[in-house]
């Protein structure tokens, strides 16, 4: 039996445990891991089922301690209506289709209300104490991370590898200047594909929140990032700054060490971002987030370009190839490869 079809049997003898056996599937989403989800449907009722193979990097019984710890927070995560964490599988509330990135793409002045909403749920849940024990990783730990740019999207585009000692300890440098101080919790994966508008809920719960299985420990400006400088869509510049405004008054932090911090978060994650779509691409055989790194690629470049960072663009310059047409088809030529 291939792993699919044994994935299907599995989840098949999952749903009807719980009732839901004679549901109508359709498939929801996937992602860049190996989870995915289906809506099923019965008797007019529809749930979401979870479907997060074991020992693949994404713990259901994680995702449940954190969605716990957000609702207990009057925030808004998908409610629990079975589990079955042994073959990774989770029931879950449907919260809906109305995800950020749909509703702007659909009408663009929803833009900043959106945006003014997640930005306050940024405040709340930080405002508030973390779950405990959560990787608490150093600013070392985030500069091997976003060495993925040179393990992998270099690697992509060049066919070589490079040391990454320099690279790392410039970077590291840099976190820790300016972006690493007192942790909060993170979702890491903030963004419009990942909030879902609730007109029905009042307050803060009109934010539904999904992917949140890999929530630590981490600085404040993070998830800020995630939000604004986003792979999948073009954030409008007034609608960056005036977040960036509201998160650093809503939270206390002085403006420019805020802005600081804020770079020096971005370049981080647009690395590892760069790295991560370029490995997904030749070990994952996954080509469709290709045309994302020129958007990541940008974003990279305008972090690059605040106060303090002239260290790491210089090396950046010197060891990292620009998405180009003829890179991108020198990646995609690759796909699959190194699997």
């Amino acid at each position: 039996m291939t792993q699919a079809a044994n994935r299907r049997t599995l989840s098949d003898q999952f749903l009807d445990r719980a009732g839901w056996g004679a549901a109508g599937r359709v498939f929801l989403a996937g992602d860049a891991s190996d989870r995915s989800y289906q809506r099923v449907t019965l008797s007019g009722k529809t749930a979401v089922l979870m479907d997060a193979p074991p020992g693949k990097g994404d713990d259901p019984a994680q995702f449940l301690v954190i969605a716990r710890h957000l609702t207990g927070l009057g925030l808004s995560a998908p409610g629990c209506l079975a589990e079955d964490l042994q073959h990774g599988f989770l029931l879950l509330e449907d919260l809906g289709d109305g995800l950020f990135s749909r509703l702007i793409a659909d009408d663009p002045a929803q833009e900043v209300p959106l945006y003014q909403a997640a930005t306050d749920v940024l405040l709340h849940l930080q405002s508030q104490p973390a779950p405990p024990d959560l990787p608490n990783l150093s600013a070392a730990d985030w500069a091997e991370a976003a060495a993925f740019a040179l393990d992998w999207y270099r690697f992509a585009i060049t066919g070589d590898r490079v040391p990454t000692d320099d690279f790392q300890a410039i970077l590291a440098d840099l976190l820790h200047c300016y972006a690493d101080g007192p942790r909060v919790l993170i979702l890491r994966d903030y963004h419009a594909q990942n909030l879902l508008w609730l007109p029905a809920r009042q307050g803060l719960a009109r934010v539904g929140l999904l992917d949140f299985q890999l929530a630590q420990m981490g600085q404040p400006g993070y998830d800020l990032v995630s939000l604004l400088q986003d792979a999948r869509r073009d954030v409008l510049p007034d609608t960056e700054e005036q977040m960036i405004r509201r998160f650093a008054a809503g939270a206390g932090h002085e403006g420019a060490a805020f802005r600081r911090a804020y770079s020096v978060l971005g370049a981080q994650r647009a690395l590892r971002i760069l790295g991560i779509f370029a490995r997904l691409c030749l070990v994952g055989g996954k080509p469709g987030y290709l045309p994302l790194l020129p958007r990541v690629w940008q974003q990279l470049q305008a972090n690059l370009r605040q106060p303090g960072m002239e260290g790491l663009q210089s090396l950046c310059s010197a060891l990292l190839p620009p998405p180009d047409p003829a890179a991108l088809a020198t990646m995609e030529a690759k796909c699959g490869l190194f699997r």
